[in-house]
């Protein structure tokens, strides 16, 4: 795994956050070696824009308040059916469960390893 431990560390706060906004389906890829733009995608899903709007917002909120940390860009807030939160060193794709389904992320990173985000087993998590 090529992912930094401090990297890592916000990972797990940030699908901590979204698993506590409700988030479904969270899962991390070590993109590193792929991309080599960035080293890991945290991808969740939620019903809807409403949804989709407070789990980025408890994201954000979480991964200042832990870390320090802030997303270099921001795209499709305004759509409310996928929003991407760009922190440089990893990637958060929170999208609604159709886009996910039709767009095919996890398809497109099956074959690379994916970071244990150590979230309590539930309808969450896969």
């Amino acid at each position: 795994m090529t992912v930094p431990e401090p990297v890592i560390a916000e990972l797990r706060t940030a699908a901590a956050a979204a698993a506590d906004k409700l988030a479904t389906n969270i899962v991390s890829y070590d993109v590193g070696e792929r991309l080599g733009i960035t080293d890991a995608f945290l991808v969740c899903s939620a019903p809807s824009e409403r949804q989709i709007g407070a789990i980025c917002e408890e994201i954000e909120h979480q991964l200042k308040e832990q870390h320090n940390s802030a997303p270099a860009r921001r795209e499709g807030k305004d759509s409310g059916t996928w929003v991407l939160l760009d922190y440089g060193h990893m990637v958060i794709h929170v999208q609604h469960e159709q886009e996910r389904a039709v767009y095919g992320l996890d398809r497109l990173y099956a074959d690379v390893p994916k970071i244990d985000m150590d979230l309590p087993e539930g309808p969450s998590t896969v």
